[in-house]
């Protein structure tokens, strides 16, 4: 029923402001690009915004589309008139003005679409406030497009999930492979950028939800360092890894949209720690960024070694990262015995504590993880028709954030990880860590869940809270694989060159 209101939805809007196809396809414009075409009076926010709502009706909706988007904002294009009033007015507000963006249905925007995890327990909930990230894409002029299908509860429901399912929106796919899984849990993001259904979109990330999807998806996902991205206006899992993220087709326009996103928010607890003066991301991009830079081959991650194919991907980047000037260090271990263990234990904690406190102070339907978990059992058949919620389960037994174990195993967590990367950049005197950031895409499994290839290396940066970015570095059979990027606590801007200057020498995505 919700996906059949949405598609009306999607009709009316189309039909109402004028459904002609678009002359052009804008599908692999990028930012820039689009911006000299209205700065040139050869395209408008509205004729751009139009585009892809009818790319969303012809590949994403029906029984064979991608099922990437879960509601179309039926104030779209009203917003785009609007900017594009304003650009002729008195000029564009910057990169970002008139240029839709997707946001994952757990980011809360005071709008008529709902803000929901995916979960039918929180069906028509509507968000009062933007979350503040949000508020700084309207004031950079962004035309908020749609919410993006995604992994239920942000993949935190279930043991044996299925990457990119909801009980609201049902099954996302890769558009790279028929039946191939888009990875998660921002899965509707990334399939929304890779098939060109908006210009850039906004994950959401914990451990890999930003990283694994852009990966898979074949597009570049930042995940920032935490306290970058205010947290505020997100349903949560937990307040010590979660972080939105930007996702994009090309390293500059996931830049652009990461500047649009940062600011210091009062009410993020980790306000007191941001950083005295942000640079904009996409500023100064330069190709010889690699030059004379100490990168080292990160070989401590899950699943090491267990792909061949991805092994060569990596010694390819290697030889590539030479031959721009880069000193290479291979190997780099670090020992993270433990981590994994901690942080699964601090997730549990915070994921009732932060979640409890989003519903009491949000108006949602419902009011505690208890009254989610209740609902999931009375609407069992709809809810959870291939997996339980063994997550849910777990946290709801823990106690208090005052508890010894959540103490000893946040400190724990923090010390491995956090000493793990720092003492590697200091012992190889490295400026940056690089891993391969997913193997390929598996197959979409309703029966067993999710079966990857099990390499990931996103651990490390999301358990410390540290930077990291991913982009396309290769295929296997045509299934996009990328490689990250990891550095310090605030090196989101030295990263990002980075990732320019390698993404300049042929690093970048083949479209599906």
């Amino acid at each position: 029923m919700k996906l059949f209101f949405s598609r009306i939805c999607l009709f009316l809007l189309l039909a109402g402001c004028g459904a002609d196809p678009v002359p052009v396809e804008y599908k692999e414009f990028d930012i820039a690009s689009l911006q000299k075409l209205m700065q040139d009076g050869e395209l408008s926010s509205v004729t751009l915004t139009r585009y892809y709502l009818q790319r969303i009706e012809s590949i994403d909706r029906g029984q064979h589309g991608l099922n990437a988007i879960i509601e179309v904002n039926p104030d779209a294009l009203d917003i785009a008139a609007a900017l594009d009033k304003e650009r002729q007015e008195s000029g564009p507000r910057g990169p970002m003005h008139g240029i839709p963006v997707v946001l994952k249905a757990n980011i809360d925007t005071a709008d008529q679409m709902a803000t929901t995890a995916g979960s039918l327990a929180m069906a028509g909930h509507r968000a009062t406030a933007d979350a503040f990230h949000v508020t700084k894409l309207r004031e950079a002029g962004a035309v908020i497009l749609a919410k993006a299908n995604l992994s239920e509860w942000a993949n935190f429901r279930s043991t044996s999930s299925s990457s990119g399912w909801s009980s609201m929106g049902g099954q996302t796919h890769n558009p790279y492979g028929s039946g191939r899984n888009p990875c998660g849990s921002s899965s509707g993001s990334a399939v929304a950028v890779a098939a060109s259904l908006t210009s850039v979109a906004v994950g959401t990330e914990t451990n890999g939800s930003v990283v694994c999807p852009s990966s898979v998806n074949g597009i570049v996902g930042i995940k920032p360092s935490l306290g970058l991205v205010s947290r505020s206006g997100i349903i949560p899992i937990a307040h010590s890894q979660d972080t939105a993220g930007p996702m994009g087709r090309t390293v500059e326009d996931a830049a652009i949209l990461l500047t649009a996103m940062v600011g210091r928010d009062p009410a993020d607890p980790l306000a007191d720690a941001f950083p005295q003066a942000v640079p904009d991301f996409a500023a100064n991009l330069s190709k010889d960024a690699l030059k004379g830079a100490r990168i080292g081959v990160l070989r401590t991650h899950s699943g090491a070694g267990n792909d061949v194919r991805v092994d060569q991907i990596i010694l390819d980047t290697v030889a590539t990262l030479e031959s721009l000037g880069a000193e290479v260090i291979d190997p780099v271990e670090i020992d993270t015995e433990g981590m994994g263990a901690a942080s699964r234990t601090v997730l549990y904690y915070e994921f009732k504590a932060d979640l409890n406190a989003y519903l009491e102070n949000s108006g949602a339907p419902m009011k505690t993880m208890a009254d989610i978990i209740a609902f999931n059992n009375e609407h069992a058949d709809e809810v959870m028709p291939f997996f339980g919620q063994e997550r849910m389960l777990e946290a709801q037994s823990k106690g208090l954030l005052t508890d010894r174990e959540y103490l000893d195993a946040l400190a724990l967590s923090k010390q491995i990880s956090q000493a793990g990367v720092n003492n590697a950049l200091a012992e190889y005197d490295l400026d940056a860590l690089i891993a391969p950031t997913r193997g390929p895409a598996w197959m979409t499994d309703n029966v067993s869940g999710d079966h990857s290839s099990g390499i990931s290396s996103s651990s490390l940066a999301a358990i410390s809270g540290y930077a990291s970015i991913t982009l396309p570095a290769g295929d296997i059979h045509g299934l996009p694989i990328g490689v990250s990027f990891i550095g310090g606590e605030f090196s989101d801007a030295q990263l990002i060159q980075f990732a320019y200057a390698l993404e300049q020498e042929g690093y970048k995505r083949v479209p599906p």
